[in-house]
């Protein structure tokens, strides 16, 4: 078994089994979940058959296996499936136990705004730096829709995303080349920002963020849908 699904069969494998826990009953979001994943992992996995095939990242064939889809490791499309659902199991985790706990309107939508305008900011400054700029831009643009969400997804999910970073960094930096030989993922210099947490690029706050904040703004879009057909 190759080392990058080693992770993420270590990602997966508790919040899969908590899942069916009686009382948050996880597996009952599943219907609003599966499609999110699908759709959005797509999405994800689209930009990153690009981004591979331009040498902006790449992926060390010693730490993953031989089945290859569109220039991926297989491994690398299942981390999409993944690692949004442990993030996302550990976000309802928390709202089922700290229900009363969210920023308020004017807290979040001032978070926001700022956050905009510094991701635009980021933008412009790393305009050369194709994963910077892209996950810059892609997650303003997801913030936007988030300012216009009626389920206030975004007054919970800056707390979540705080406990959700811990686990994601660690997943991260395994990935990027801590603790190990080499990396399982490595990034262009030329077109990262530099700026690295330990091993992470630090634009992978972004992708996290995006990558989750995606799937829960389309579970909420099926949730809505499925309520009112």
């Amino acid at each position: 078994m190759s080392l990058y699904l080693t992770i993420l069969l270590c990602v997966i494998i508790i919040p899969l089994l908590f899942s069916f826990e009686k009382s948050v009953s996880f597996f009952k979001s599943w219907k609003y979940l599966i499609p999110s994943l699908l759709i959005t992992g797509f999405i994800f996995s689209a930009v990153d058959v690009i981004f591979a095939s331009k040498g902006i990242w790449g992926f060390n064939s010693q730490y993953h296996s031989n089945i290859m889809i569109s220039g991926l490791p297989v491994e690398e499309i299942l981390f999409f499936i993944i690692v949004p659902y442990a993030s996302i199991f550990i976000h309802y985790v928390f709202l089922f136990y700290f229900p009363g706990v969210s920023l308020t309107d004017r807290m979040t939508k001032i978070i926001t705004l700022v956050l905009i305008a510094l991701l635009l900011l980021i933008a412009a400054i790393f305009h050369n730096r194709t994963y910077t700029a892209f996950y810059s831009i892609f997650m303003a643009a997801l913030l936007l829709f988030g300012l216009s969400d009626k389920t206030r997804i975004l007054n919970r999910f800056y707390l979540t995303y705080m406990i959700i970073l811990v686990p994601f960094f660690i997943v991260n930096a395994i990935l990027t080349g801590s603790f190990i030989e080499g990396e399982v993922i490595w990034y262009n210099n030329k077109e990262i920002s530099g700026f690295r947490i330990f091993t992470i690029p630090g634009e992978d706050i972004i992708y996290g963020f995006s990558l989750i904040f995606m799937n829960l703004l389309l579970m909420s879009t099926f949730r809505k849908s499925i309520r009112t057909s």
